[in-house]
Parts: C-alpha cells; structure tokens; sequence
C-alpha cells in the first residue's frame, strides 16, 4: 500500500470515527467511557495522519 492510499485510508477511518462520536453523543443513552475510547481512537488516527504527512512532505 502507498503512502498515499495509507493516508486515504486512514482520512476515511477518522471521518468514520467522527460520525461514529457524533452518534454517541447524541445519542440519548449516553455513555461517556464510549465516547472517551472514540476520542482517543479518533485523535491515534489524526496524529498517525499527521505523520504520515510529514514524512512525505
């Protein structure tokens, strides 16, 4: 896989995580410790697409 297509990938997976979070806060059965883990599953992605960035640039 290229580099770029990893960066694809990965664009999806956030904005996918994203969604996900904006679900789970709306949601009415709110669970905060869930929410949490999509944050942080979120912002691994983010600094991992950062990198990447970097590492081409």
């Amino acid at each position: 896989m290229t580099v770029q297509a990893h960066l694809e990938s990965l664009q999806k997976k956030h904005g996918a995580l994203e969604d996900e979070l904006h679900s789970l806060m709306t949601s009415p059965a709110r669970d905060d410790h869930e929410i949490a883990e999509c944050k942080r599953r979120k912002l691994r992605i983010k600094d991992e697409i950062e990198r990447l960035k970097s590492s081409v640039h």
